[in-house]
């Protein structure tokens, strides 16, 4: 059943404040992503990106702030933030003993889909992300990149209003990079609200619309993408970010 809301706002976070004992990992973070938007989250290792998406799906606590998802507050109102967002993480944490066509509709299954909608939307997505005719196999059996392939698939197999997609393109060859940014294009096309963590600028160059930058838990800028790749006064960040000399 689709959830019914009415923010143009997909995601809203303000004052966001998280510790993990004394260090602090986010220091009084606000920024908004709308409706639509392809939003790159930058930042070096560390900086808070990771930290900010389990905040956002409710995979961590906070001490300070609130966030909301379409209007839903994601600790008073888990339930309905969680069904309106697909998480793409960066480990290939998949159940040994199924085959990848069981695992999506398990998956759908988390978010109330029905048996037979979720059977159907597996093989969809199987279809569309070149994965049909390993639909019985295992995803041992499966290459690396086809298992990048599969992170998102179990993303999206509740039909989400939100993709979040923590450093997706790690490790991928030049080939699997470009398909994968053909699919977060076409997503993003088709009404999607992405949301990407990378440290790779020509990542966010080439796909977004609006980017932030996250830095020892502080937000250095957010913006339009071309305002923020103008800025001269980034350069010092941008070569950290990027890892680069």
């Amino acid at each position: 059943m689709r959830l019914m809301y009415n923010s143009d706002k997909a995601i809203s976070i303000n004052n966001l404040t998280k510790y993990y004992g004394k260090l602090q990992a986010l220091d009084n973070v606000s920024f908004e992503i709308k409706r639509g938007d392809f939003f790159a989250f930058l930042g070096p290792n560390g900086a808070g990106k990771t930290t900010t998406i389990n905040v956002i799906t409710g995979l961590s606590n906070y001490q300070s702030g609130e966030v909301t998802v379409f209007g839903y507050n994601t600790t008073k109102d888990y339930l309905q933030a969680r069904r309106l967002i697909g998480l793409c993480a960066q480990e290939f944490n998949f159940d040994p003993f199924l085959t990848i066509h069981q695992l999506l509709v398990y998956q759908a299954g988390y978010f109330g889909v029905l048996p037979h909608a979720a059977e159907r939307r597996a093989d969809q997505l199987l279809e569309r992300f070149g994965l049909i005719e390993k639909r019985n196999v295992k995803h041992r059996a499966l290459s690396g990149g086809m298992k990048k392939r599969l992170l998102i698939c179990r993303a999206l197999i509740h039909d989400p209003e939100i993709l979040i997609l923590d450093e997706p393109t790690a490790g991928c060859d030049l080939e699997l990079k470009y398909l994968i940014w053909d699919y977060l294009t076409q997503l993003n096309g088709e009404g999607k609200t992405i949301f990407l963590t990378t440290h790779y600028m020509e990542e966010a160059e080439k796909l977004c619309k609006t980017i932030g930058i996250i830095n020892h838990g502080r937000i250095v800028r957010i913006g339009d993408k071309k305002e923020v790749l103008r800025d001269k006064t980034l350069e010092a960040v941008f070569l950290e970010v990027t890892g680069t000399e």
